[in-house]
């Protein structure tokens, strides 16, 4: 048994249990907030992170690529006249969602701590931040989660695409946490205690997005 503090709701809790272990990690739940998350000494490096981004082959012109952001942005399309403003967060090197929601007409600005790093666009706010699969590379979410609240306006909407965990048996056989970038695990009751703590109404349109409204 050892002590634990959640990466997202900050609890100190002692490991009773683990969620599930591998042969390369280690896997827990916060008894507060649900979140799954990979022990912190079994993360890798921001170097080693970066080693595995630039893997990747997503390309602005990439049709496969668009088909998939729009599961998240179909949600938006009734609502998107409403919005005024946009961040895409955690955007990675090809910032294509945030190219698409231009094409429906919204000022959209980007950002991502390895590619596209400036902060200025965090100096101001906005009626919709999106989020998509980016949530589960957070090594400490508790941070982006709180800079989210001084960046978001009354009303507006939070957006993230990531997939949910739904039970220990799945996720045993869950590809999704084979990523070694993929460190933090949310699910629906996650997402519900976010609401219930930063006040949103909470929506789960698809299997794999869920929308934050502001209250």
């Amino acid at each position: 048994m050892y002590s634990l503090t959640c990466p997202l709701c900050l609890l100190k809790f002692e490991s009773v249990n683990v969620f599930f272990q591998d042969k390369k990690r280690s896997y827990h739940q916060c008894p507060q907030c649900s979140l799954v998350f990979v022990h912190p000494d079994e993360r890798l490096t921001p170097e080693q992170e970066l080693k595995e981004y630039r893997l990747h082959e997503n390309h602005i012109d990439d049709e496969g690529y668009r088909k998939f952001l729009n599961r998240a942005l179909t949600p938006l399309l009734s609502t998107i006249d409403s919005f005024t403003n946009a961040l895409d967060f955690g955007c990675g090197p090809v910032p294509l969602l945030a190219m698409m929601l231009k094409e429906h007409g919204l000022q959209t600005s980007i950002y991502d701590p390895f590619f596209f790093p400036s902060r200025d666009v965090l100096d101001k706010t906005y009626s919709l931040i999106t989020c998509t699969e980016a949530i589960e590379h957070f090594h400490y979410p508790h941070k982006e989660w709180s800079l989210w609240q001084s960046l978001i306006e009354s009303g507006g909407v939070i957006l993230v695409m990531t997939k949910r965990v739904i039970n220990q048996d799945r996720f045993k056989q869950w590809h999704y946490k084979n990523d070694p970038t993929h460190v933090c695990f949310f699910s629906e009751d996650t997402f519900r205690y976010l609401g219930l703590k930063y006040q949103y109404d909470v929506q789960f349109p698809t299997n794999d997005v869920v929308l934050m409204k502001k209250l």
